[in-house]
């Protein structure tokens, strides 16, 4: 089981050492097109929807990391061109259901899960083929720091929501997607954008292991938003190795159950 690292934010690549991974990682780093943001970030997920369609026809489960949330739409992208038809659960700090007629900031990061589920759709969901999900088979847990917009679009959405310690886990495929931010930012220095007020380490770890437990994860995608920094390297270093250990066990062990077929 290959882990795919797209050390990316956005269209910018990290530096390295930013995400902490064995050189056997399969890098994901595709020359990206001169030309508009949107072009490049579509390049960018259309080589992430092939290696993960790649991996899953291989080992039934895909573990991807980068640098940001908008790496998704490539992950489900992905799942959907290997045949499988999956709901998502969707581990954020933040709603990321923002529209770009919605958001006042700008920032594409907070648009991610509501392009999954076919926002702005010409922009990069209708390039890579990805098939919008629909919000019924969204579930959102501990989103905590919403815009108003956010909050107005949620309030009518039949996005399941839900705390990190009462998760409600769809029937069928899951892509389980992990914004390391929903960690309160007391536990994890050097966030992007921290929040306070949100469940601990275990808490949420706790929480991810039961999901892979039921076996029904086929794409595991780790985005960690954090900047890199050596008095940070050991504890960023320890959640990547746990997180992305836990999708190497969950690959292992559907193909193990494939094999017995």
């Amino acid at each position: 089981m290959a882990i795919i690292s797209v050390p990316f934010h956005q269209d910018e690549q990290l530096r390295e050492g930013t995400i902490p991974l064995s050189s056997e990682a399969t890098l994901i780093t595709p020359e990206l097109p001169g030309t508009s943001l949107w072009d490049r970030l579509a390049t960018l997920y259309s080589a992430v929807a092939s290696a993960v369609s790649t991996e899953i026809e291989a080992s039934a489960t895909a573990t991807v990391v980068s640098g940001d949330c908008m790496v998704a739409l490539g992950v489900v992208a992905g799942v959907q061109r290997a045949g499988t038809d999956p709901s998502i659960i969707w581990f954020d700090a933040h709603g990321d259901v923002h529209t770009m007629a919605s958001s006042t900031s700008g920032y594409i990061g907070g648009m991610a899960l509501r392009m999954v589920l076919g926002g702005d759709y010409s922009l990069v969901g209708e390039r890579i083929g990805l098939r919008p999900l629909a919000e019924s088979r969204a579930v959102l847990v501990d989103a905590r720091d919403l815009d108003p917009a956010e909050a107005d679009y949620l309030a009518a959405a039949e996005i399941t929501r839900c705390p990190v310690d009462d998760v409600r886990i769809p029937d069928g495929p899951l892509v389980l997607h992990v914004d390391i931010d929903v960690i309160d930012a007391g536990d994890v220095p050097g966030l992007l954008f921290p929040v306070s007020n949100g469940p601990s380490t275990s808490s949420v770890l706790d929480a991810i292991r039961r999901i892979i437990a039921t076996g029904n994860v086929v794409a595991l995608d780790l985005a960690f938003t954090w900047h890199s920094a050596p008095e940070h390297h050991d504890l960023h270093a320890d959640l990547v190795r746990t997180l992305v250990g836990w999708g190497a066990s969950q690959a292992n062990s559907a193909s193990s159950g494939n094999s017995e077929t």
